[in-house]
C-alpha cells in the first residue's frame, strides 16, 4: 500500500486537472469521476508511487482510450441486435422452430469460445463482464466474440 500522505498529495496537485482531461476525452462528468477514482484506487493498491504527475495524465488519457473501445464495442453489439423486426409478428411455432434452428446452428457451427459466449449470454443471461471472469477473458474480447457470433448467425439465417 502506499503511503497516504502521497496519496493524498497526487490527489489534491491533480485531481481536477485529471478530472478535466477525462470528461473532455469522454464527454460525461460521471465516466470521467470513475475513471480517475480508479486510477487512484489502482495507485493507492500500489507499492511504488509514480515517478512524475505526467504518468496520472497518461493514465487518465489510456483509461479513457480504453472506456472509448468499450463503449464503441458495446454499441457495436447493441446495433447487431435487432429490436423488433417481423419475426416478432409470426407464430408461436415459427418461432420456436427458428429458435431450434438458431441453437442448432449455434452447437455445430460455432468453434469455442464463441459457442460457450453465445450460450452463457443467450442460455444463462449472464453479463458480458460476468462471461468474462468466467472464462478467464477481458471484457472486450468477450464482446468481440458475441459480436462475431451474432453476425454469423445473421449471414447463416439471411434469406
Amino acid at each position: 500500500m502506499l503511503d497516504k500522505r502521497i496519496l493524498e498529495q497526487l490527489f489534491r496537485r491533480n485531481y481536477s486537472e485529471m478530472i478535466h482531461l477525462a470528461s473532455v476525452l469522454l464527454g460525461d462528468d460521471g465516466e470521467a469521476e470513475d475513471v480517475v477514482q480508479d486510477i487512484f484506487l489502482r495507485i493507492a493498491d500500489s507499492d511504488i508511487p509514480p515517478k512524475n504527475d505526467s504518468y496520472l495524465f497518461i493514465a487518465v488519457r489510456n483509461a479513457c482510450l480504453n472506456k472509448i473501445r468499450q463503449m464503441q464495442l458495446h454499441e457495436r453489439v447493441k446495433n447487431l441486435l435487432p429490436i423488433e423486426d417481423e419475426t416478432d409478428l409470426q407464430p408461436i411455432d415459427r418461432q420456436l422452430e427458428q429458435l431450434e434452428d438458431i441453437s442448432a446452428f449455434v452447437d455445430e457451427q460455432l468453434e469455442e469460445p464463441h459457442r460457450s459466449i453465445f450460450h452463457l449470454r443467450i442460455d444463462e443471461d449472464l453479463t458480458i463482464a460476468e462471461i468474462a471472469r468466467r472464462l478467464g477473458l477481458n471484457p472486450n474480447t468477450a464482446y468481440k466474440y458475441l459480436a462475431q457470433s451474432i453476425q454469423k448467425i445473421r449471414n447463416h439465417f439471411k434469406h
